[in-house]
């Protein structure tokens, strides 16, 4: 066995897609898909390599972070000491005058890296040396999104189409229309699938409490799994109570935090059901790993927000897990381009790769064509 993984440099990968339509959410909209592919090299020759985020004005940023501020601080440390790696890339977010989740973000890349290095010189998988809970996850597809003239009966047909492509469920946007204009478009995805169709709801932070509430009351009897971030940000953890407290829909949120901390005052709050933090906003899998260990002592499920190729991993190595969430190809081409040794969708599940790290053979054509 490999007794140390000497850190010599990192390299970054920007990539970007564009969209071949406009997808708008409650509050904002996406046209281009973008990620950033780390590589660690170690003087024993072994390569981490993974992609991470999503970021789109600030993905230059991101890599300058990573190549600047954070390579100084690992080249000739041991990539098996993660802890002691994490703990030296906190500094870049101490810059109190730029954006901390910019740091986080790049941390996360390289953190994800370090951790795919660990398993290639293991010879493992990653869901595996985390704990190895499970083996498939329930797969489900974020859809809904707002378009022009598109129909109740369109969104009927959008559902039936998801289902039809292998997916256990769908989390359909709301917040971007007053709630009763939203219970009818949810609606319409119940009536096309039946009740052993998962459903979940996400405003992406589109509602005051009491149109997040009344939404709730039209749509009680939907059996909607969960309720993603259904008020606005200012007041967040106190009108996520409220709600959790008025509605009976269980509450999901943490993905607009950047800490373990900021997890655990929504826990402390009693403000979710859920917390689906993101480890590639947040600091990487070893804060996401943290986060998942509190949220089993407040008896919280932890989910993850999009970015399959790493939450798979997350997901499945514990068992407070719930669904692994992607795209539509049109939404995340990135995900059925770049993933060359994806696994298809079987039956709403999908198989956790096997391969060591993460287990992504990523595709060079992909790479070539949408590099940055």
């Amino acid at each position: 066995m490999v007794a140390q993984l000497k850190i010599e440099r990192i390299e970054c990968v920007p990539l970007c897609m564009p969209l071949p339509r406009t997808f708008r959410g409650s509050n904002y909209f996406m046209t281009h898909r973008c990620t950033i592919i780390t590589r660690i090299y170690t003087a024993q020759g072994i390569v981490g390599e993974v992609y991470n985020g999503d970021e789109f004005e600030t993905q230059a940023e991101v890599v300058r972070i990573i190549l600047d501020e954070i390579q100084p601080l690992l080249i000739g440390k041991d990539a098996f000491n993660i802890e002691g790696c994490w703990e030296a890339m906190r500094k870049p977010s101490y810059n109190i005058l730029r954006d901390r989740k910019l740091a986080m973000c790049a941390q996360a890349c390289v953190d994800s890296a370090l951790w795919d290095t660990i398993g290639k010189a293991l010879d493992m998988p990653l869901h595996k040396l985390w704990g190895g809970y499970k083996d498939k996850l329930p797969v489900i597809c974020i859809a809904g999104y707002y378009e022009e003239n598109k129909t109740l009966a369109d969104f009927g047909r959008e559902m039936e189409q998801i289902r039809a492509s292998g997916y256990s469920g769908c989390k359909f946007k709301v917040g971007g229309r007053t709630p009763k204009e939203d219970a009818e478009r949810v609606r319409a995805a119940r009536s096309a699938v039946g009740d052993d169709f998962t459903l979940l709801v996400d405003a992406n932070q589109g509602w005051s409490l009491a149109e997040a509430v009344a939404f709730s009351r039209l749509a009680a009897d939907l059996n909607i799994r969960w309720f993603e971030e259904p008020v606005r940000w200012y007041n967040d953890r106190l009108d996520m109570a409220a709600a959790r407290n008025q509605t009976g829909i269980p509450i999901a949120a943490g993905q607009s935090e950047i800490s373990r901390a900021g997890c655990r005052d929504l826990m402390m709050s009693g403000a979710i059901d859920v917390c689906n933090f993101d480890a590639s906003w947040g600091g990487g899998p070893t804060e996401w790993r943290r986060v998942a260990a509190l949220a089993s002592c407040f008896t919280v499920e932890m989910g993850h927000h999009e970015e399959p190729q790493i939450s798979a991993h997350l997901l499945a190595s514990i068992p407070n897990g719930t669904y692994l969430e992607t795209f539509h190809p049109d939404r995340d081409p990135m995900f059925y381009a770049l993933v060359a040794n994806r696994s298809k969708f079987d039956n709403g599940s999908y198989d956790v790769p096997q391969g060591a790290g993460f287990g992504l053979v990523l595709d060079q054509s992909t790479i070539s064509k949408y590099r940055v």
